[in-house]
């Protein structure tokens, strides 16, 4: 049986979130967590590889940490942080930032946007991603961590799926 935490993506992905200052704590989980093997914790990912069924979560779920404020990231998973966390904004965010890092990472594009994930969306996400077309682009851009191809051109950068930054502040 392979070793999830030793194949080439893992330790791209890993290693991508320790450069950006994600931490991921390696360690036991219960059978209770959202998506298997993994749970976000204040200001980390929790993976447990036994149970982790597909890697490119790991991406989404740093995509959560990555667009919440610093002020509410160490709030995650204690009773301070709003019961409405994550937004649908969030949602939609966190999906269009693991796609960045996925491409950053040249990763597979169902990687991340699995048949086994995202409500049976992921085929009209790939769709629209391919296509140039980023759902929540104007949010993430706002954010202040890339920017769109009309205000890149005027500004001389590079627009998303490049990104400024990685983590919001």
């Amino acid at each position: 049986m392979i070793n999830v935490k030793e194949t080439p993506e893992v330790f791209k992905i890993l290693h991508f979130l320790n450069e950006i200052h994600i931490n991921v704590i390696e360690k036991q989980l219960e059978d209770n967590t959202f998506l298997p093997g993994l749970a976000i914790a204040s200001n980390c990912i929790e993976i447990d590889f036994d149970k982790l069924l597909y890697p490119g979560d790991i991406l989404h779920e740093a995509g959560h940490l990555a667009v919440t404020t610093s002020e509410e990231r160490i709030l995650i998973g204690t009773d301070s942080m709003s019961k409405e966390w994550p937004t649908q904004g969030d949602e939609i965010v966190s999906m269009l930032w693991s796609y960045a890092a996925l491409r950053y990472l040249e990763l597979p594009i169902e990687f991340v946007f699995h048949p086994n994930g995202y409500k049976n969306e992921s085929p009209w996400l790939i769709e629209n991603y391919t296509n140039e077309n980023y759902i929540g682009l104007p949010l993430l851009e706002w954010m202040g961590l890339t920017i769109s191809k009309e205000r890149a051109s005027q500004e001389g950068i590079k627009p998303f799926p490049t990104m400024i930054k990685w983590l919001r502040d």
